[in-house]
């Protein structure tokens, strides 16, 4: 028996050396390999931070951060505060030090960080499936994303695309404004019903929740066929794993630790989702078999590509996997940043009555019945101004990120495989260089002549991202913001509420920390 004893403590001290001296070999090699990426990088002129062993420029980052923390307050000024230097310090700081375009690293990954408007374009213009979506970021939002087509690379995101992009086309996203009509009324109902509460008198409100809640029907109803009832739980369970998860701060990249003090209940939370969500794809099979229809919802283009497209080779495990990691894609990109800029478009508005003025007015001139419609959608041109300058100060994602799958020549740089490049859009959107002295200042007029007119290259205007992954919902978002915007400014007036407090945070997007709060009055 104490032989047994001795033997068995052998071997377990054995594994134990085994496993440390593997896991030595593995951070060593990768720290190498990310050095080796990083020396291609300084070869080409491009410096950055000194990186610390095995993790790199993370020490600096947190250092940054949270120093950051510390100086957080409410704003005063609103519209001009420059948020980059409190959500993203680190980036800040290293920008004015070495440039814009520089190389950090998070641990054992390396990163390009990219603003130069020429590099962008040759982005933007690059056909290719070597830049894709980066492991270490996405891995922390699979949970939310699955391997939907957020998340996904090379051709199993091609499929997807192929799928999904002509859902949202403009000839079929125009045919949508009635729709997202009858989702907003009720809205306008609740806040007449609060002012009336109140005699008559202005009702404060805090818009964020409401205007979730339209965002969620309009994409359940849109895309799915599903009842509002479903749909609003579905996107309260994703919003709930979203603020888990961007608690962790994802960013910095060290994912082994990342979740372990709240994985039990992003993973119970992600099951729940994932059975909403089977649920309605469960009645949307029934629906079809009772009844034959030639008008088929995106939901159902889904569901037939999982299950008849062999060039996928999905199992029958992978095929209600394929259905519901896009159906999650689809809910959170669909309902989240279109509330997230409404909530912005309000507060700017709440500042600036003479631009409500101007919407009111035009909402009067092309809306005869006062409701937009799929004629008069694309004639609300203020509308879509105010939109467009509201995207360009507070755009609801904060990054465009891109993995190098090759070795890629992007303009004057070849970027290695394995490099991950960063653009930090709201700092491009208010560079004065490309935005003139009035950057930081809100001038929906800027945009009258559309974005090529507006700066000085188009490329400094991103708030949908670059290339061939272009955001898909593009003109789904914009029509939904439009028919928003002009139906609650064309019956309210709008008055920032005192009790506001301008804090944005990074919570996957960029969103008001507090809610907004404005004070509406009827017309």
């Amino acid at each position: 028996m104490e032989l047994f004893l001795i033997t068995l403590k052998t071997l377990f001290s054995v594994a134990m050396a085994a496993a440390v001296c593997y896991l030595f070999l593995y951070y060593t090699g990768s720290w190498v390999k990310s050095q080796r990426l990083r020396k291609k990088l300084c070869m080409q002129g491009i410096t950055g931070p000194p990186p610390s062993f095995l993790y790199g420029n993370v020490p600096e980052m947190r250092r940054l951060q949270l120093k950051a923390n510390k100086t957080r307050r409410n704003h005063s000024e609103i519209v001009a505060h420059d948020y980059t230097s409190t959500l993203f310090p680190y980036l800040d700081h290293w920008r004015k030090e070495y440039g814009q375009i520089y190389t950090y690293s998070t641990g054992l990954r390396q990163h390009l960080y990219v603003d130069d408007v020429e590099i962008l374009k040759e982005m933007n213009q690059l056909n290719t499936l070597q830049l894709g979506k980066d492991s270490y970021t996405t891995k922390a939002l699979q949970p939310i994303l699955g391997n939907g087509i957020i998340r996904s690379n090379g051709q199993f995101w091609a499929h997807q695309r192929k799928i999904i992009a002509p859902e949202f086309f403009m000839d079929k996203v125009k045919g949508m404004v009635g729709l997202m009509v009858e989702s907003t009324l009720p809205l306008l109902k609740k806040w007449e019903a609060a002012i009336d509460a109140k005699g008559g008198l202005a009702a404060e409100i805090n818009v964020d929740e409401d205007f979730r809640s339209v965002a969620a029907d309009v994409i359940a109803r849109a895309c799915f066929g599903s009842s509002y009832v479903k749909g609003k739980q579905i996107i309260s369970k994703i919003r709930t794993i979203q603020t888990a998860i961007t608690k962790q701060g994802f960013l910095f990249g060290l994912s082994r630790s990342r979740f372990l003090s709240n994985s039990k209940k992003v993973s119970t939370l992600e099951r729940e989702v994932e059975s909403l969500i089977w649920e309605t794809v469960k009645q949307r099979q029934q629906e079809c078999l009772d009844k034959s229809s030639g008008q088929k919802d995106l939901l159902q283009l889904i569901l037939e590509s999982a299950v008849n497209d062999a060039s996928v080779g999905l199992g029958k495990g992978s095929q209600q996997k394929f259905i519901v990691d896009n159906c999650k894609n689809i809910y959170f990109a669909g309902h989240e940043t279109t509330a997230v800029t409404a909530s912005w478009c309000l507060m700017l508005l709440a500042l600036h009555p003479e631009w409500q003025s101007r919407i009111q007015e035009e909402v009067a001139q092309v809306c005869p019945d006062g409701l937009p419609n799929t004629d008069s959608i694309s004639r609300l041109k203020t509308v879509t101004m105010v939109v467009q300058e509201t995207m360009r100060l507070y755009p609801a994602a904060a990054f465009v990120t891109r993995a190098v799958l090759e070795d890629t020549r992007i303009g004057n740089i070849l970027v290695p495989k394995g490099v991950c490049t960063w653009t930090l859009i709201p700092t491009l959107h208010r560079d004065p260089d490309i935005w003139g002295p009035d950057a930081n200042e809100f001038k929906p007029g800027r945009f009258t002549n559309g974005v090529s007119k507006a700066c000085k290259s188009p490329q400094g205007y991103i708030p949908f991202g670059l290339g061939t992954r272009l955001c898909l919902g593009k003109n789904f978002a914009m029509v939904q913001l439009k028919v928003l915007l002009a139906l609650v400014v064309s019956k309210f007036t709008l008055t920032l509420s005192p009790s506001y407090c301008h804090s944005p945070v990074f919570r996957m997007l960029v969103e008001p920390e507090h809610g907004v709060y404005i004070r509406i009055q009827k017309i």
